[in-house]
């Protein structure tokens, strides 16, 4: 089996790690980074840190509109898929990179698998949420994380094949963890303490783009350090660029109680998350994170789609509102033990790897399959991620 693997962003970069070792296996994959995520600090330094295989295709893809990227990045997959002709293209999650990658296979007759499949925010402003919902309706295999997505995919009678994996970014997390929590050294290195500070991240649209809800934004996160705890921001550039942009940048930095940091890799973010007292963001991965971390999340939107951390309280939606915010970090966690497993068992990766087999066999069985798989010029045979 030749699987044509596309991902462009940080999350993406996290849940490929889960899934490529146990594919590389026993199949192939190529590998295809977009470049939606070009800054070294939000890219390469998470394949180096995670094991991840090298890209075998670089397709410098960055910036611009969300429309006009993903056209850039359809035009630029087109031909790679043709060339490769793989079984099937892997997409993880709800970004540019994911629908473009689903757009360019559908359209050239090639099957999709989209990884979090059936994951639904219900707000069709939201750029990530029409990434979701077009890639799981142009997908042969729905590769879904919970028991919501797959009622969610039912709903919309989906035509795909569903099949329930589990989520990803658990295996990483369960394995990175204990680690995470033993760097106590990379908390020190900040001057910080365990519990004793908020994490922060925010790069949403809906919050960045708008100066209005930017600076509402900012008064958030200056209104909880100064009145609760230390805010301890991990500052992505696009949010970087806008509140510069908006004349906010310094006026943030100066805030009493506000540490603003770089982006960080994926452990030294791990061991800051890990020894949080609660986190503040806008990011879905990190509130599931946070939840897998046993760290209360108060998320900078009104909605959400892991509404699993909601229900069993781990996770307060309160938008730009500061006092709500300040309630919400008021509130007592609730008892971690139960429910760890709400987003499955650390081997999701393999099943990744087990649906994918099981469903080109059957396809293949039955003449669906579209072509058959061609010689690849110059791909690189990658040893397994480690």
């Amino acid at each position: 089996m030749l699987i044509l693997t596309v991902i462009g962003n940080r999350p993406q970069f996290i849940k490929a790690a889960a899934v490529s070792s146990h594919l590389r296996r026993a199949h192939r994959e190529i590998l295809v980074h977009t470049g939606q995520h070009f800054d070294d600090r939000l890219s390469t330094v998470f394949f180096s840190e995670l094991g991840l295989p090298a890209p075998d295709r670089q397709l410098g893809v960055a910036l611009g509109s969300a429309s006009s990227q993903t056209a850039r990045m359809l035009a630029a997959l087109e031909p790679v898929v043709a060339e490769v002709a793989p079984d099937a293209v892997l997409v993880y999650g709800d970004t540019n990179s994911t629908l473009a990658g689903a757009l360019a296979a559908a359209q050239a007759g090639v099957p999709v698998a989209h990884v979090e499949a059936g994951m639904r925010s219900f707000d069709r402003t939201m750029p990530e949420e029409l990434n979701r919902v077009l890639t799981d309706h142009a997908s042969s295999l729905l590769l879904c994380s919970t028991e919501t997505a797959m009622a969610n995919l039912r709903r919309e009678s989906a035509v795909g094949e569903a099949r329930l994996v589990g989520d990803v970014m658990v295996d990483v997390a369960l394995a990175a963890l204990p680690r995470a929590r033993g760097r106590l050294d990379l908390l020190t290195a900040r001057g910080l303490e365990p519990g004793g500070y908020a994490l922060a991240t925010a790069h949403r649209a809906g919050n960045v783009d708008d100066p209005g809800r930017l600076a509402a934004l900012v008064g958030l996160l200056t209104g909880v350090a100064a009145s609760v705890l230390p805010v301890v921001i991990a500052l992505h550039p696009r949010t970087e660029r806008r509140l510069r942009d908006a004349q906010l940048m310094d006026s943030l930095a100066v805030a009493p109680g506000v540490m603003i940091l770089e982006p960080l890799g994926y452990f030294e973010m791990a061991a800051l998350l890990a020894g949080a007292r609660a986190v503040l963001t806008d990011s879905g991965g990190l509130q599931k994170e946070a939840y897998l971390a046993g760290v209360p999340c108060v998320t900078l939107r009104e909605n959400t789609e892991w509404t699993e951390t909601v229900a069993l309280g781990w996770n307060t939606l309160v938008g730009l509102d500061l006092d709500a915010a300040l309630r919400a970090l008021a509130c007592s966690p609730p008892d971690p033990e139960p429910s760890r497993l709400a987003f499955g068992d650390g081997h999701a990766g393999e099943r990744v790897v087990e649906a994918l087999a099981d469903w080109s066999a059957r396809a293949r069985s039955a003449g669906r399959m579209p072509r058959p798989v061609a010689p690849v010029p110059g791909a690189r045979s990658a040893p397994p991620a480690t």
